[in-house]
């Protein structure tokens, strides 16, 4: 599945359990309502059911709803159910459609223009190439 522009979507993934009976109509309503996004501003909605094995996207195009679907013969999608909403950028979003705990990776420091960002992205720009917090390493190089 390609989408046009990539590296500039920005996914809202929906961290509370959905109803995957709801289609275009039930899924626009919790994005306006539980996530409080406008659901025709171009951006994907992800939304998974409580067993985790069902994942969809409800997205606007030009003149109208798409929706995307996946359910999994195996395994679970490793989202966490906290409530709220959560800022993905494609990339990490994609980790999460292929079976990749986000948990357990580890993003290596890289050039970012300053633009929205994913939490994911925030956090990632404090981690060094060898994984640790800069300010863990400006200490230790002052000691050196």
């Amino acid at each position: 599945m390609m989408w046009a522009a990539e590296s500039r979507l920005r996914v809202w993934l929906c961290r509370q359990p959905t109803d995957l009976r709801k289609s275009f109509d039930g899924l626009s309503a919790l994005v306006r309502q539980a996530l409080e996004e406008n659901p025709l501003g171009g951006e994907l909605f992800a939304f998974v059911n409580r067993r985790k094995t069902q994942m969809r996207v409800l997205y606007f195009v030009g003149d109208g709803f798409c929706l995307w679907s996946k359910r999994l013969e195996r395994g679970r999608f490793q989202v966490d159910f906290s409530g709220g909403k959560q800022a993905l950028d494609y990339t990490a979003w994609k980790l999460i459609v292929e079976g990749i705990d986000l948990g357990t990776v580890r993003r290596l420091k890289r050039y970012r223009h300053h633009g929205w960002g994913s939490t994911t992205d925030r956090i990632a720009s404090s981690i060094t190439a060898h994984g640790r917090n800069s300010r863990t390493n400006e200490r230790e190089g002052a000691r050196r």
